[in-house]
């Protein structure tokens, strides 16, 4: 199932560095664009469909560490 987070950073150069750590996350495949404005990052993602997936926790973590919060 696609899952989609988006999260609002504090400046663009943030929002960058944050979508360009996912190029290479090793957590799991995902894909980063910028939303709406340069402030924004939109995630998508596959789960599976069985099984509990940690990638949101794991994004979220991450976002937080950028001090991004999810819109």
């Amino acid at each position: 199932m696609k899952q989609e987070i988006t999260y609002e950073f504090s400046d663009a150069q943030v929002a960058n560095r944050f979508r360009n750590e996912l190029k290479h996350w090793p957590k799991a495949e995902v894909k980063a664009v910028l939303f709406q404005n340069d402030k924004r990052v939109k995630v998508s993602y596959y789960t599976a469909d069985d099984g509990f997936d940690t990638t949101c926790s794991e994004l979220d973590t991450l976002a937080a560490a950028y001090n991004a919060a999810e819109c």
